[in-house]
């Protein structure tokens, strides 16, 4: 795999989402114009180095189908890319969903399946006075990812795997009650990170 930055990953993010061809005002109205012109510039000419995005005659750019390999090639099965994004950088499950362009109950299973491996972590942190659940790769995960380069992707065993969906869902759907509930902060965090460790004991 060609190796990606984040701000690599935020472009090609957008061109995804833009059908594949992006320009300045869509740069413009992105998340990336935090980066300032200067900034912007030298990532843009570096993926273009690198032939993960192309130059248009109207001076609007196309992401080529070396880049779409990476994350969004049907031959690269999920797990794969949930690693490859968790390479670049940690993310919530949503994060991950919208990056691949995914549902969130498509990418569960092989959370789980990679969780379970100890190729990622999931731990609960605070963000915008809310518990989220963010994920990280490991060293092993590292180590599996890496090796799919030579060996391919069917080398990889999870062993025996059945999934409990149904309660992940369940507790999910508690969690996201509590945040709705009239109650303390304090009270709600404290629920929602006994639940979180539950999740992680259950044999899901």
């Amino acid at each position: 795999m060609r190796k990606l930055g984040t701000i690599d990953l935020e472009i090609l993010h957008l061109a995804m989402g833009k059908n594949g061809t992006f320009n300045e005002n869509d740069l413009e109205n992105s998340e990336l114009k935090r980066l300032g012109v200067g900034k912007i510039l030298d990532s843009l000419a570096s993926l273009k180095d690198r032939n993960m995005i192309s130059l248009n005659n109207d001076g609007s750019f196309s992401i080529t189908e070396l880049a779409k390999e990476i994350l969004w090639s049907k031959d690269i099965p999920t797990w794969a890319k949930i690693l490859r994004i968790l390479q670049i950088k940690s993310c919530k499950i949503e994060q991950i969903a919208d990056i691949l362009r995914m549902s969130k109950t498509t990418i569960i299973e092989d959370l789980e399946r990679l969780r379970k491996k100890q190729f990622i972590l999931m731990s609960p942190q605070r963000q915008d006075n809310k518990i989220a659940r963010v994920y990280e790769i490991l060293p092993d995960g590292i180590d599996e990812i890496d090796k799919t380069e030579v060996k391919g992707f069917d080398k990889t065993d999870f062993g025996e795997f059945k999934p409990k969906i149904e309660t992940l869902s369940i507790i999910e759907e508690i969690i996201n009650e509590i945040q709705d509930m009239q109650i303390e902060q304090s009270k709600k965090d404290n629920i929602i990170t006994k639940l979180s460790k539950l999740k992680n004991k259950l044999e899901i």
